[in-house]
């Protein structure tokens, strides 16, 4: 059994993901180093919400952010992130499609990008 802090630290990030805005900055975010308004164009929607975002992922722990001058790059937390998003991802496109669930011990066929999700 997880401890209560584990706990409360997996439901806050859940928490932060039911979020559609939120699950595309991250997806974008996993291609790689982005800035706000970068962000803002490939999620639509404006720098000030996606700011606001990204400043609650941070806390999370979800997202780093890397300061050049005046500007902030952020990028995925760790690999962790990338594995919760991804199985997230995985899942929703098995439902979406209706595919059939994997044996428990094969889940090397996540290994590649999800089909995405429309949206």
């Amino acid at each position: 059994m997880p401890n209560d802090e584990q706990v409360h630290l997996a439901a806050e990030g859940f928490r932060l993901l039911a979020d559609p805005t939120r699950i595309k900055i991250l997806w974008a975010l996993l291609q790689g180093e982005s800035s706000v308004a970068c962000l803002a164009e490939l999620v639509g929607a404006a720098p000030t919400a996606v700011s606001q975002h990204l400043a609650k992922l941070r806390l999370a722990g979800l997202v780093r952010g890397r300061r050049e001058g005046t500007f902030v790059y952020y990028s995925a937390a760790d690999v962790h992130v990338r594995a919760l998003l991804n199985e997230a991802l995985f899942h929703a496109d098995h439902t979406d499609r209706d595919l059939p669930d994997h044996a428990s011990d094969d889940l090397a066929t996540h290994t590649g990008t999800p089909t995405p999700v429309a949206g």
